[in-house]
């Protein structure tokens, strides 16, 4: 059975992509590449639903990022 997960893609300051997916809270991983990162967050979703209920799962729909300008004092 194929479920589809929305994940949420970063790069830090040392190139390292930090992957998460926010419908599994605590479910976090990373890679050197973009397909490393995109395998370990496979890997880490896989385990994240072991631990979880399914009623756990929450079931938003992704709208997107935005950039959001603000004026610091």
């Amino acid at each position: 059975m194929q479920k589809h997960f929305p994940i949420i893609i970063e790069q830090d300051e040392d190139n390292v992509f930090i992957v998460s997916c926010p419908v599994l809270r605590g479910c976090h991983s990373y890679g050197a590449t973009l397909p490393e990162a995109m395998e370990n967050i496979k890997e880490a979703i896989l385990l994240c639903l072991e631990d979880e209920q399914p009623q756990q799962i929450q079931q938003n729909h992704f709208l997107g990022v935005r950039d959001l300008e603000i004026v610091l004092p």
